[in-house]
């Protein structure tokens, strides 16, 4: 087991990888590195200090869509989450883009942020800021999402892909800040979103990621 993930479990971006490698059944190991306050060793890996950095053998890597792709290129024996055709893996890419820098600013940064992670730090919830991105800014990503996905089970080729993970790591943040996708207005990504739930990749980890959020507020609002 040569490969290495470094960051934490609840960091969109680190389930990213996750998801792809037990996805593609490829061993790793995951070592916590919180997104602040890193130890001065993880520099040499991800020079910005951003998680997840990624370690495999002597090779070191940082950003989740570089790592991504080095792994589907290096393992092109097991299920490939980057298309078969060139069209094919052009519109995966812009599609996670999509995800890790649309989304994420309003699904992580904010919503979860917001309602998930600063009530464990003691830090007040901006649920002015939390509504302005639930209903005036999602939307209408959500809208080009709903109408990219146009009734199929998956946004490219019909099959899993990255583009489908990157989408749900993003908005499994959002719903552990206590917000989903309106079914009615948008079918296709509601259950896009369930069927990806459900699949053993994300039930071996979704689980943990919600008993740590529980211990963690437990651990805020206990008196001190």
């Amino acid at each position: 087991m040569s490969m290495t993930v470094y960051g934490a479990p609840l960091s969109p971006f680190v389930r990213k990888l996750r998801l792809l490698l037990a996805e593609k059944g490829l061993d790793y190991q995951l070592q916590i590195v919180a997104p602040f306050n890193q130890p001065d060793w993880f520099f040499e890996i991800s020079p910005l200090g951003r998680i997840p950095g990624f370690r495999d053998g002597e090779l070191s890597l940082a950003d989740s869509s570089v790592i991504a792709q080095y792994i589907e290129e290096q393992h092109p024996e097991t299920i490939a989450l980057y298309g078969h055709s060139a069209a094919e893996r052009a519109q995966i890419r812009w599609l996670e883009k999509y995800a890790d820098y649309e989304l994420a600013p309003l699904t992580t940064f904010c919503v979860f942020v917001n309602r998930a992670l600063n009530p464990t730090m003691g830090k007040p919830c901006d649920e002015a800021e939390v509504q302005k991105a639930i209903e005036d800014k999602l939307p209408r990503h959500f809208d080009y999402l709903e109408k990219t996905l146009a009734g199929n089970d998956y946004f490219v080729g019909n099959r899993l892909s990255m583009a489908d993970l990157a989408f749900a790591c993003q908005v499994i943040n959002m719903e552990h800040g206590n917000a989903q996708i309106d079914a009615a207005r948008w079918p296709g990504l509601a259950a896009l979103q369930a069927r990806l739930c459900q699949r053993d990749s994300v039930q071996a980890i979704l689980p943990d990621e919600c008993r740590m959020l529980e211990k963690l507020l437990a651990r805020a609002q206990a008196p001190h």
